[in-house]
């Protein structure tokens, strides 16, 4: 529906009077008001209440207050509310009744976390904190130094003070992630969130100022490892707009972890190159991508006229605005080599591919399927379904590659604490207790240069 046609009728309560209105949604904060009889109020006039009349249940939102706009599609003007904020995208559209003030519900748990957050590690957040403002003071200073420069020469400075004191500040980062991870190594589960839960409110204003940081933890597709986040950690460059904002970045493009998601898109690159296209039966190579996000690698992969002609890729994803940008390179792609790319695009989850009976009648059959960030955050039952469906669609003679972060990631401290990026880690063994052992299949594991990123190979027979 459109939202001009949403209405709902109210009763607005003045003592013991009574008057009969119709509400119609004005703004995520506000509603439009029409009375139904002669009135004589003023603007600012304030209800008593305002009672709703949705699916024949009375609803009290308390005291309103009236504001005069007339000859607004006839109605009088708008209502806002003197004691509570009412959500009116939630209540005209999710029939929800939710207060902008129900954030605070939880304030007293919120608040309790810090009793069960061991001092040492309180004493180690605050002196961090204390330190990185005291940098970011140092390097906001330098930028107003040169602010009024033309731009190529705030530029060349700025990359000069990148080079020289930032570089120092990035040792000092690391310095610090090596005091965190000492720190706690001995936590279990329910401890790393509690005291990652207070680190990231300690050095909130601080994570703020990173761009890869901020995405991670606001996560506005509901996930940390987004096709955003995705093109952040291949850029590998300086994102922001202060010389603070762009070392906060830096520092975790260049971690480990990062480093172990730009190898695995050459490993996966290397592996369709090297692939025999002549050799398989004729037609094209089916090639499906599970989780593709915005499938960047297929600018490495698309090369030439013969890979137009030979490859077929299926791009999966949950995420509608990961395909969207998947779609958009491929279309750069096109423009570029005057060719046309044979792609089908399936907006599923792994939800619709475990219950989709028959996978195989409804996506086809493939000769390479690849899944590098999908494994990373499946349980061990999930994922094993997972990889048997996949393995369902896969022909004979046909190969899959999963990647998956193994145990020993380096980066998992800063990831969980700084990043809000929590994964599902493996071991080799881990990795091979996927596999159904009545498969007749080739399998390896093997990793990526950093040891960081592992990957599951198994050859159909």
């Amino acid at each position: 529906m459109q939202k001009e046609n949403l209405q709902i009728d109210a009763i607005l309560v003045l003592g013991d009077k009574h008057i009969a209105v119709e509400l119609r949604y004005n703004s995520k904060f506000s509603m439009l008001v029409r009375f139904t009889e002669e009135f004589d109020y003023t603007t600012g006039f304030e209800f008593d209440k305002l009672i709703l009349e949705v699916d024949e249940e009375k609803i009290d939102l308390g005291r309103c207050r009236l504001f005069l706009e007339p000859n607004i599609d006839g109605y009088t003007g708008h209502i806002t509310f003197v004691n509570d904020v009412y959500d009116f995208e939630n209540l005209f559209f999710n029939q929800k009744i939710v207060k902008l003030q129900s954030i605070f519900s939880n304030l007293p748990l919120i608040l309790s976390h810090k009793k069960d957050i061991k001092q040492a590690f309180k004493d180690y957040t605050s002196e961090l904190n204390y330190d990185l403002n005291v940098y970011k003071n140092l390097f906001d200073k330098l930028d107003k130094e040169y602010a009024n420069e033309p731009k190529s020469v705030k530029d060349s400075v700025q990359k000069a003070i990148i080079a020289t004191e930032g570089k120092k500040f990035m040792a000092f980062l690391d310095k610090k992630l090596d005091e965190l991870n000492a720190l706690v190594v001995g936590y279990n589960k329910q401890e790393h969130e509690n005291h990652g839960y207070y680190f990231r409110k300690q050095l909130w204003n601080i994570i703020l100022c990173s761009k890869m940081m901020k995405r991670t933890n606001l996560k506005p597709r509901g996930y940390a490892g987004d096709s955003e986040m995705m093109r952040l950690i291949y850029l590998n460059d300086a994102q922001g707009k202060s010389t603070f904002s762009k070392l906060m970045h830096l520092h975790p493009v260049g971690l480990p972890g990062a480093e172990a998601v730009r190898n695995r898109r050459k490993l996966i690159v290397n592996k369709i190159n090297t692939l025999e296209k002549d050799d398989l039966k004729e037609g094209k190579t089916k090639i499906l991508s599970v989780a593709c996000g915005p499938a960047f690698e297929l600018q490495d992969i698309v090369r030439s006229p013969k890979d137009f002609e030979k490859l077929h890729f299926t791009l999966l994803d949950q995420d509608r605005a990961a395909l969207y940008e998947a779609a958009t390179v491929i279309n750069q792609l096109e423009k570029s080599f005057k060719a046309e790319l044979k792609v089908n695009y399936l907006t599923e989850s792994v939800r619709t591919m475990l219950t989709t009976r028959e996978l195989n009648k409804k996506w086809g059959q493939f000769d390479f399927i690849y899944s590098l960030g999908l494994f990373d955050y499946l349980t061990p039952p999930v994922a094993k379904a997972v990889l048997k469906k996949l393995y369902q669609i896969l022909k004979p003679g046909g190969e899959i590659i999963i990647g998956n972060f193994h145990v020993s990631n380096p980066s998992r401290v800063f990831m969980e604490y700084w990043l809000d990026w929590v994964l599902y880690y493996r071991s080799e063994s881990d990795f091979l207790e996927l596999l159904d052992p009545e498969w007749k299949i080739e399998k390896s594991v093997y990793f990526e240069d950093t040891k960081v990123q592992m990957f599951l190979q198994i050859k159909k027979l």
